[in-house]
């Protein structure tokens, strides 16, 4: 196998400009043509991982097959390139300084000063070639995660010019993201901070050979003119990134301008035919959607859509399989508790509701009482891991008499005896990964004649876990003789994995997180079948 190339996406002005679509859109572009395109995130930020962080700071955690916890840019990652990534592919300042520092610790270093250059910059260079090795892949979409001028951000920009010495101009391309910020009191776009972003790159080494401008209007062809002549960019090679209607347009934008042509040019790849039929259809479609279903997200972080972002576009992607348009209304379990008359009717009103993972016992009872409602007026419901327990212990209070059922992480004082959600103490030995959380991808067995086997339509699949708690096996036969359904287990039988209401027309909850796996044109088939089933409700 050849050498692998390079490329760097880097953001200048300020945060949240769309690194991670820019690099997703560009990898998506090059593997349309067959070029065997990876991508990877280099996070500047302290912390080893996001699995402890904030979703207000951060945003879901998206967990890959291997059990890795990373940033929610892994997840448009792969939803755009539709190719499983791995730990490999996560990188942050936390994790670098760790093995850093135990090998010091090991003596590796054999006494010697460790320094920012070469030590961790050098760690950082050899988790990229790991990433792209493990990967298979001829070119490497790294996006930098951060602002240009960021103190902790140096080290990895750092590394984007070690990385152009080592392996020559030809094989390290430089991809800059910068905002053209709108001044109304002259009614034009700005192109100085552009500049000065650039100017600092230039500081560092770096000279940025793909500009992307991004604009809330339409940017004038002299603008991008005066930013190619300014940066000492070619004029093609600086790209509008105007905002669009739909994250998935954006591939088919920025190939309207050749950017893979661009891109192949510049990295001495021969060029391709790229072929973005299949994304042109998906965009047609999610264009031609026009009736709207509703869909209740009954979560902890109300109107944080960042926090459920793969649950959101999962939803999104099953409605325009079915010619609908999603429309998310949030649903208040606290204010469900609290018997508020407007958040009831918004439950009402709503064609299907979704229970998403969570930690703690924050609005629990307000789940609980959803999930009550849903099975008693036959509404579909769909229950991600907590929501898939919440299930469980609704049945069990209100079908099987179990008053004071519970779930043992809701019951820190023990002082329920019915514990249908447990930690099971065996578990630690079985788990591969995460201490006492169960994550990654577990094969799962299904039953037959069961909805879960009719969704899935095959006997065994594979889906990705982040949970600590599991059903409790002591109740499993007597919910199932009342038309509680286990459909899917481990294939030793020792976990519960899928269950669903007998009597009902959707209503299931699976343990692990199916959004992980859905595709923007490609939905997640218990995400299909629920849109589905809501469509057919309304019907």
């Amino acid at each position: 196998m050849r050498k692998p190339k390079f490329i760097f996406v880097t953001g200048g002005v300020c945060s949240s400009l769309g690194k991670g679509i820019i690099a997703a859109s560009t990898a998506a572009i090059l593997r349309s043509g067959g070029v065997r395109a990876a991508t990877m995130k280099l996070d500047p930020y302290l912390n080893v991982d996001p699995g402890t962080m904030s979703p207000f700071q951060h945003g879901e955690v998206f967990v890959l097959d291997d059990g890795a916890e990373t940033d929610l840019d892994l997840g448009h990652y792969e939803r755009f390139i539709d190719v499983p990534l791995t730990r490999h592919c996560s990188v942050t300042t936390g994790k670098v300084y760790s093995e850093v520092l135990a090998e010091e610790r090991d003596g590796k270093y054999l006494g010697g000063t460790i320094q920012v250059v070469p030590h961790i910059t050098g760690k950082i260079i050899e988790k990229i070639e790991a990433a792209a090795k493990h990967m298979k892949a001829e070119v490497m979409v790294c996006e930098i995660g951060g602002t240009v001028g960021d103190i902790e951000g140096e080290p990895f920009l750092e590394v984007v010019r070690q990385m152009r010495k080592k392996y020559g101009a030809e094989s390290v391309l430089s991809l800059h993201a910068t905002l053209l910020p709108y001044l109304a009191a002259s009614n034009e776009l700005k192109t100085k901070p552009t500049q000065l972003s650039v100017r600092e790159l230039r500081r560092l080494g770096i000279s940025p050979e793909i500009i992307f401008l991004r604009a809330d209007t339409k940017i004038p062809k002299k603008i991008l003119k005066k930013v190619a002549y300014f940066c000492d960019v070619d004029e093609e090679a600086v790209i509008p990134a105007e905002t669009v209607s739909s994250i998935y347009e954006i591939p088919l934008r920025f190939q309207k301008f050749d950017l893979g042509k661009i891109i192949c040019q510049k990295l001495g790849i021969r060029c391709p035919r790229f072929k973005l039929s299949d994304w042109e259809k998906g965009v047609e479609r999610m264009k031609k959607a026009s009736a709207e279903i509703i869909i209740g997200l009954a979560g902890k972080y109300n109107e944080l859509d960042d926090a459920y972002l793969s649950v959101i576009e999962a939803a999104k992607a099953a409605g325009f399989y079915h010619g609908k348009k999603v429309r998310i209304q949030w649903i208040d379990t606290e204010r469900i508790e609290q018997n508020d008359e407007d958040e009831w009717e918004e439950l009402r009103r709503v064609d299907g509701i979704i229970v998403p993972g969570g930690f703690g016992n924050r609005g629990i009872e307000g789940k609980i009482a959803v999930a009550q409602y849903c099975r008693e007026e036959k509404k579909p419901y769909l229950g991600l891991c907590l929501g898939s327990q919440i299930m469980a212990i609704e049945f069990a209070r209100h079908v099987l008499k179990i008053k004071d059922a519970t779930s043992e992480e809701f019951d820190e004082e023990k002082k329920s005896r019915h514990h249908v959600i447990h930690f099971i103490p065996e578990q630690r030995k079985i788990l591969k990964k995460g201490g006492t959380m169960r994550l990654g991808a577990y094969p799962c067995v299904l039953k037959k004649g069961t909805l879960a086997w009719k969704i899935y339509r095959e006997a065994k699949i594979s889906e990705r876990h982040r949970h600590r708690y599991e059903f409790n096996n002591k109740y499993r036969e007597r919910f199932e003789k009342n038309g509680f359904l286990i459909s899917g287990i481990s294939p030793d039988r020792s976990l519960v994995e899928i269950v669903e209401v007998a009597d009902h027309p959707y209503m299931i909850g699976s343990q692990f997180h199916p959004e992980f796996k859905s595709r923007p044109f490609r939905p997640h088939p218990l995400f299909r079948d629920f849109v589905g089933a809501t469509v057919k409700k309304e019907k």
